[in-house]
């Protein structure tokens, strides 16, 4: 039984994708299939126009970022939390990107600075200070398309508010694809596809489905209580 079905998608240069429906309509395998973790049976995922099946996975993962809302950290220093165990990346450039992300003060807080050892599963490391350790990850790999996947939520407002300014700093000049779970979180993207039960039921411009009383995506718009 296919799980995806009549999905046609396309995304330019510099544009962002909000991916909207309920849990289980399929929003998350379409980006799983981005990222390459599965392989689609019919038709072709492309990124640049090459088909991912022709592309290396380890170049794939150099040029395409995720971040969810469920980080996995590690009982290891702070450096090597960030740069997932990789050597070669200056003290200074980690210490930039914390710095980007809101984690400056927190860093100059650690007793051993980028030396600190974080417990187990983050252990004394706040889900929002986890969040933003994910963000500074993605800044270090650079990449050109971005996947996030509802990292804003179950934060208290003030990290939230930490959070989507790392998000405005991590999309400006890259394509990205938003997996919502919150209509609000979707104000910034340029498209708007409504997955439902595997297909793509409604896909346009965000401003012109907002507009719209009769689209799918304005009626979750009211009904969410959500500005347009």
């Amino acid at each position: 039984e296919p799980v995806l079905r009549d999905v046609d998608l396309r995304l330019a240069p510099g544009e962002t994708l909000g991916l909207v429906g309920r849990t289980g309509s399929g929003k998350t395998t379409i980006a799983r299939m981005v990222l390459r973790l599965y392989d689609p049976t019919e038709g072709v995922v492309r990124l640049g126009g090459v088909d991912l099946r022709d592309t290396d996975v380890a170049s794939l993962h150099r040029r395409v970022c995720i971040v969810t809302q469920d980080v996995q950290l590690f009982a290891a220093s702070v450096r090597d939390n960030l740069t997932i165990f990789r050597g070669g990346v200056p003290d200074e450039r980690l210490r930039e990107v914390l710095a980007q992300v809101g984690l400056g003060t927190w860093l100059d807080s650690l007793p051993d600075g980028l030396d600190t050892v974080l417990g187990a599963q983050g252990s004394g490391v706040s889900a929002g200070e986890a969040q933003l350790l994910a963000f500074a990850r993605a800044f270090l790999t650079d990449p050109g398309l971005v996947v996030l996947d509802e990292a804003s939520s179950r934060l208290d407002p003030a990290t939230e508010l930490q959070i989507e300014a790392a998000i405005d700093q991590l999309l400006t000049g890259r394509t990205g694809i938003l997996i919502a779970h919150r209509l609000s979180s979707l104000s910034r993207v340029d498209q708007i596809a409504v997955i439902d039960d595997g297909r793509v039921v409604e896909y346009g411009r965000r401003e012109e489905l907002a507009a719209d009383q009769d689209s799918r995506f304005s009626r979750l718009l009211s009904a969410a209580g959500v500005s347009r």
